[in-house]
């Protein structure tokens, strides 16, 4: 037989093969479940995440991580990733103690940080918890030039 005929069988013999084991096999056990549903994420959504830079980019991030250290926080490695490190020495910053210093940017921590954003910046900021859009842009403001 020649070589390209006997690719061809075994291409076509592993196809139809492939194709009778999953029509053989497919049962309820291996059926797609449903989608599970989730609420949607509101834009002014600040959960706990590993990294939560609350719209800055690397560059604004690393400014941020350098302001807290020229006032004294240690927010861990300068590396525009604001992990925890960087949000406790930010709650610290914000004159949090004991164990509201957890590194959580819940609304506890957006709060200090609007109040943060109105003393230092002058942003006039609703000091209501929500990272929404005004605290998103006088943060990402705040932070256009580093240390």
């Amino acid at each position: 037989m020649r070589p390209a005929l006997t690719k061809a069988l075994v291409t076509a013999t592993a196809v139809v093969g492939l194709a009778a084991a999953t029509l053989t096999g497919a049962n309820a056990s291996f059926a797609a479940s449903a989608p599970a549903t989730h609420p949607a994420v509101a834009a002014q959504d600040s959960s706990v995440l590993a990294v939560n830079n609350l719209g800055l980019n690397t560059d604004r991030a690393e400014n941020w991580q350098c302001w807290l250290w020229s006032r004294g926080q240690n927010p861990g490695t300068i590396d525009g990733q604001l992990g925890p490190n960087s949000w406790k020495a930010a709650q610290r910053e914000f004159g949090f103690t004991g164990s509201d210093v957890d590194g959580i940017v819940g609304p506890k921590t957006i709060k200090g940080l609007q109040k943060h954003l109105n003393y230092w910046g002058g942003y006039n900021l609703a000091v209501d918890g929500q990272a929404g859009p005004a605290t998103r842009a006088a943060f990402w403001d705040f932070n256009a030039y580093g240390c």
